[in-house]
């Protein structure tokens, strides 16, 4: 079964969509069976790409006006193109510079085989990259993981900047370089600090104690006892 999918990045009248759905006709694809975005190829909230996709089965083939019509950049090209491939689905390009394409053709498999190659290729890289950088830190003393990105100065510019009642969370978490889950995991709304938050503050207090502490001589010698 051949699933259309067609797409122009513009809604506002200037592109049309008649050419690429005249091109799926001519190639075969039942009218009901086209899914179509007026989107930019950018944008990640596609209905029409995340319908077609959920709908497609393993077997059928998804037929595109060009390849750019698919993927939102290379990477993500080459991803979705992995996907349907482990699931499955053909993939047929009727022009441009992915007309070469079609599983139903020798040179087709080879072309879609291209792109597993590629993603997993990418895949062997981010490893690679992983353990070197895990090793790299191992070798300095540190282990691997998230670093902590909310420290007491941190803490403080952002239960300051949430107290603002009309403060936006997502903005002072960009401001500050946190994640909003990140903020919020150690700020409430009103700018108090939560248990995390709180356990920073305290462990910031009980580090200046034990450092003011350690500066002082004992009271002994400081009253000149024995």
């Amino acid at each position: 079964m051949l699933i259309g999918y067609v797409r122009v990045s513009k809604s506002d009248g200037s592109q049309t969509l008649a050419p690429q759905h005249d091109a799926m006709l001519a190639a075969g694809v039942d009218p009901a069976r086209i899914y179509e975005d007026l989107a930019s190829g950018r944008r990640d909230d596609r209905p029409g790409l995340a319908a077609c996709l959920k709908a497609i089965q393993p077997g059928n083939t998804l037929v595109l006006w060009k390849l750019d019509r698919l993927g939102r950049d290379l990477r993500h090209l080459v991803n979705t193109v992995e996907d349907l491939r482990t699931r499955g689905v053909g993939l047929k390009v009727l022009t441009g510079a992915g007309a070469q394409i079609d599983t139903a053709t020798a040179n087709g498999r080879l072309a879609f085989g291209i792109f597993a190659a590629f993603a997993e290729f990418e895949r062997e890289l981010i490893a690679e990259r992983t353990h070197a950088g895990l090793a790299a830190a191992r070798a300095r003393g540190r282990m691997g993981g998230r670093p902590r990105k909310m420290d007491r100065a941190t803490l403080m510019m952002a239960m300051a900047a949430m107290a603002d009642p009309k403060a936006v969370a997502a903005d002072v978490a960009k401001r500050l370089g946190l994640t909003t889950t990140t903020l919020y995991a150690y700020v409430n709304g009103d700018g108090s600090p939560k248990a995390a938050g709180q356990a920073v503050l305290d462990g910031k207090l009980r580090a200046d104690q034990a450092a003011k502490g350690a500066a002082s001589p004992p009271l002994s010698l400081q009253t000149g006892g024995a």
